[in-house]
């Protein structure tokens, strides 16, 4: 358990701790505003000195997170997924590490889920101050940062292309009902990908590089035994199918991870290159990372500390 209470200063004046907490209003279906004040009493109950901020567009968590100072003990962010993103992110342009504290409050929580926290936000936020530190693997994609997923081609574009109204209501089924609209234009993606000494050249409609147990509310997605601080991510890219019945069961082999190597490649990968002749679009994190024809991925073994039960 994490330690309660003031801590004492050289001079033996007792000084609270410093909590910086970064919150999106807006979040899932908004309901971090109702426990704010539950939150925030158990922050201050826990010998903490809080200073709340709440993001008001995209871009606000990454710069607050990246402008913090080195007094602040605890980072605790609550929010999506890609809240989070952008607070591990400017953690990361700050050049120094605090401690991070998670309170999912987004439409599908993956990146939560597969932390073990719970759903309860006021319990997500006692983890936060009073849990263990986790060191967890993250990842870097060309100059930016993600922590758990960087993906491309069928259904990634639906999570940011999806408004919040339809998430908040449908959950993680938006992303599969929004993505089962674009099943008859299904577009795939000349790849180099180079992993080692290994270089595959093929076409692929769908590709992800995550370091997490779910996808889009999906579990066990991801591969087996899934370790979250291992230095490697697990590596699924899946071949264009030349007909309907070969995509519904290279979905259904996807969703049991009953892998095809025929129609799949599964592996995992400390580093990745992958490299196309026209941009491809990616999205990371659930989040809009732009196109690219040359990716470079790379595990950042045990990259930040977050509190885990």
């Amino acid at each position: 358990m994490g330690t309660l209470g003031p801590s004492l200063t050289v001079s033996g004046v007792f000084m609270k701790k410093k909590l910086l907490f970064i919150y999106n209003p807006k979040a899932g279906k908004a309901q971090i505003k109702n426990k704010l004040s539950e939150i925030l009493d158990l922050f201050t109950t826990a010998g903490y000195e809080v200073t709340a901020v709440p993001t008001q567009k995209r871009g606000d968590a990454c710069r607050v997170a990246a402008d913090r100072t080195a007094d602040y003990e605890l980072l605790v962010c609550g929010g999506g997924d890609g809240t989070l993103d952008e607070a591990v992110t400017g953690m990361v342009q700050s050049g120094f590490l605090t401690p991070i504290g998670y309170i999912p409050a987004g439409s599908t929580n993956d990146f939560g889920g597969s932390l073990g926290l719970p759903k309860s936000m006021v319990q997500a936020a006692r983890i936060a101050v009073e849990g263990r530190k986790f060191p967890c693997d993250i990842g870097t994609f060309n100059d930016d940062i993600f922590v758990y997923i960087a993906a491309f081609g069928l259904f990634t574009d639906v999570s940011y292309e999806t408004g919040q109204e339809i998430k908040n209501v449908l959950g993680h089924m938006a992303y599969l009902l929004e993505g089962m609209k674009r099943l008859s234009a299904i577009r795939s993606f000349s790849m180099k990908v180079v992993c080692g000494d290994t270089v595959i050249e093929d076409d692929f409609i769908f590709g992800m590089i995550t370091n997490s147990l779910s996808v889009g509310g999906f579990k066990n997605i991801t591969g087996k035994n899934v370790r979250l601080d291992d230095g490697v991510f697990e590596v699924t890219l899946i071949k264009r199918p030349k007909t309907p019945a070969e995509l519904n069961n290279i979905i259904a082999s996807l969703l049991n991870r009953d892998i095809d190597a025929a129609a799949m490649h599964c592996f995992t990968a400390a580093e990745i290159m992958l490299e196309s002749p026209e941009p491809v679009a990616w999205t990371l994190d659930g989040e809009n990372g732009g196109s690219h024809t040359s990716v470079r991925i790379t595990n950042i073994c045990k990259g930040i500390e977050i509190m885990v039960k």
